[in-house]
């Protein structure tokens, strides 16, 4: 049971929605372990409210949040500086507030690279499709291109999030090794070639995600070679339609909880200047 003071500092998770978040769990348990006098909430906060909650809690003082969908894009706008990455990406999950200077970064990108690993893969100069081009598939796509990954296929709905990906693609093609294409999900006969030829496929989308269980962005597992390397970056629930697909194709499969744990860790080095104790949340809440 936490202890709270005088002194506790306050982090926590801003999005919507946010109630099905580990995140309290995963922070506060480091936070005991370590000795440290922080506690994590969680603030069901959507675009609508994000300007005026993020000014109420910079002027309280509070160390720092994640934000989480819908919020990280226009975090962006909303923070005082950013992370190169942060930047690249144009959306923020971790904010840091000094003496009131909101600086914003992306961790998402780190998280999932790290899940990779963690799930047992090396996908260094191997070929990804990867569905989506908001907050989460954006970071992932950063990530993927600056560590090594050959070639990465995007596909996102034509929605206000297609242009700025246009840019982001350019820009990873000019500055980094990787081959980097983005596609119209609407074709899905390109969606399903480029899936065959891919190691592995990955959804950074909250398409399957809780209460909306039922939906997923491919029709069938037929698409899904038994050697694709399917990935979610959703983790409620933790096997979503498209897992369980995969699974019932012969596909290794893993979620999203693995990237939630990685970046909450750099999260919480920069508020903390602690490393997390990753051991021992990964035994508790992700086991």
């Amino acid at each position: 049971m936490l202890n709270i003071s005088g002194h506790t500092v306050l982090t926590g998770l801003l999005g919507s929605p946010v109630s099905h978040s580990i995140s309290p769990m995963m922070h506060n348990l480091a936070f005991k372990t370590l000795g440290l006098d922080y506690v994590y909430l969680c603030f069901d906060v959507g675009t609508d409210k994000l300007q005026t909650v993020v000014n109420g809690l910079k002027n309280m003082g509070v160390r720092g949040f994640n934000c989480t969908m819908p919020d990280k894009n226009l975090m962006c706008e909303l923070a005082d500086e950013l992370s190169p990455a942060a930047k690249l990406i144009g959306a923020v999950n971790t904010v840091v507030n000094d003496n009131g200077i909101l600086t914003g970064y992306n961790t998402d990108g780190i998280g999932y690279m790290q899940s990779v690993k963690d799930a047992g893969f090396d996908i260094v100069g191997k070929k990804m499709t990867l569905m989506g081009a908001g907050g989460a598939a954006t970071s992932i796509v950063v990530q993927a291109a600056l560590d090594g990954v050959k070639e990465i296929n995007m596909f996102s709905i034509r929605d206000a999030f297609f242009g700025r990906a246009e840019k982001l693609v350019a820009r990873l093609n000019e500055s980094t090794d990787c081959r980097v294409t983005l596609y119209d999900m609407a074709d899905q006969d390109v969606l399903k070639k480029y899936i065959s030829e891919s190691d592995i496929l990955t959804n950074g989308t909250s398409v399957g995600m809780a209460p909306n269980t039922d939906n997923c962005l491919i029709p069938c597992a037929s698409w899904l070679p038994k050697e694709l390397i399917v990935s979610d970056v959703i983790y409620n629930p933790r096997e979503t339609k498209l897992l369980k697909m995969a699974k019932d194709a012969g596909c290794p499969t893993f979620n999203g909880l693995y990237m939630l744990l990685y970046q909450g860790a750099e999260a919480f080095k920069l508020w903390t200047g602690h490393e997390m104790p990753v051991a021992i949340v990964k035994e508790k809440y992700f086991s």
